[in-house]
């Protein structure tokens, strides 16, 4: 199979989908890999080093688009990227469908086949492909945080950690899951007062073994959210429902409860958003302000860490690459259920329930396109 790897486009995103090192394991399997120009120098990987592990490269994305079979990427295409697409062509990369009818509508459009990185599963029912970043994103939402509440951020002029005879700053993680567990992992490490909400008895029993005393573990209710928002300096929001829309747990209503100078770190806001205030940023420009509340919404967070996550992202990803490119998308979702729950859009027709439920649209079972 041709495989093709165009530079990211999104803003300050600087990811590549695939590195040197699994190019390099592609060609040992006997497939051809085109690779665009650049595409690897947000991670220190140059076109001589894609080369040498036996790439072909590409001086426009359109080239590759125009003659690969399957696209590999890190985040959701662009609208001038979908318009490349083509019947029957593999796309493999985060999709975040959910907030995103336009991209959803351009998708069915193509008749391509839709590979969403965040909906693929496991045995234990968790999300192998999304973990990696989930981590990354979590220990990164304390680090932005902890810097949007310096003076200089925008924020209140607290230090998360404290010192001898001032208290530490107060973080409320909403969700304990990947992104949450790391985040409020970090917010620890800062030695900050943490408090973890989650709904799941068995999540709450695992993070109160794991953190002790050390943070506080909460059901979540709204009274509980509401009263933990009037104290908090930071919250940061990490809650997920797989393939759908984040739900709005922050209302507008409950922002001028807040401190004047607390910030919001809204993990969620590739699905929409858990704050009913959040707007997707970008790096360039990462934060806004309302009533009085910092909000930080950066839409792909890791990106700013671009070496790390990519590979870590990558010892994720490219078993499943290895394995559509080896046996065709649909012999590999035959033998792999959880591959199969994967798959977003294909060849016109939306095949994941989550997303046909936010956008209103019809759907069909994705094992009925096999």
């Amino acid at each position: 199979m041709r495989i093709g790897v165009p530079k990211e486009i999104k803003s300050q995103e600087y990811r590549v989908g695939l590195t040197p090192e699994s190019v390099s394991e592609m060609i040992a399997d006997g497939h051809e890999v085109w690779v665009e120009t650049l595409a690897g120098a947000g991670i220190g990987s140059m076109d001589e080093d894609y080369v040498a592990a036996g790439a072909t490269i590409k001086a426009t994305a359109s080239e590759i688009f125009a003659a690969c079979e399957m696209i590999v990427k890190v985040k959701e295409p662009q609208a001038i990227e979908r318009a490349m697409l083509r019947p029957g062509q593999i796309l493999y990369t985060y999709l975040h469908l959910a907030p995103d009818p336009e991209q959803t509508a351009d998708l069915i459009k193509s008749g391509a086949v839709c590979v969403a990185y965040e909906t693929v599963t496991d045995d234990s029912g968790e999300l192998p492909l999304l973990k990696p970043m989930s981590q990354v994103a979590g220990r990164l939402a304390t680090q932005v945080g902890a810097t949007a509440l310096q003076k200089l951020g925008g924020g209140r002029g607290v230090l998360l950690g404290g010192v001898p005879g001032v208290n530490s700053g107060k973080v409320v993680v909403i969700g304990g899951g990947d992104v949450g567990y790391n985040a409020a992992l970090m917010a620890i490490g800062m030695q900050a007062d943490v408090t973890i909400l989650e709904r799941s008895n068995k999540v709450m029993e695992k993070l109160s073994y794991e953190f002790g005393n050390r943070a506080q573990v909460r059901r979540s209710t709204p009274a509980t959210l509401a009263k933990l928002l009037t104290e908090a300096d930071l919250v940061i929001g990490a809650v997920l429902i797989p393939g759908a829309a984040a739900p709005k747990l922050v209302t507008r209503e409950m922002l001028p409860t807040m401190k004047e100078g607390a910030v919001l770190v809204d993990v969620a806001i590739d699905q929409g958003g858990c704050f009913e205030t959040s707007k997707a940023t970008t790096h360039a420009d990462p934060t806004y302000v309302i009533d009085g509340v910092v909000h930080y919404c950066v839409a792909n967070m890791p990106g700013a860490v671009a070496r790390t996550s990519t590979y870590a992202l990558n010892a994720a990803t490219l078993y499943y690459a290895k394995r559509i490119a080896r046996l065709g998308w649909k012999d590999a979702m035959r033998e792999d259920s959880h591959l199969l729950n994967g798959l977003n859009v294909c060849e016109g027709k939306l095949t994941i329930e989550a997303v046909a439920d936010a956008q209103g649209l019809d759907w069909v079972e994705a094992a009925s396109v096999l």
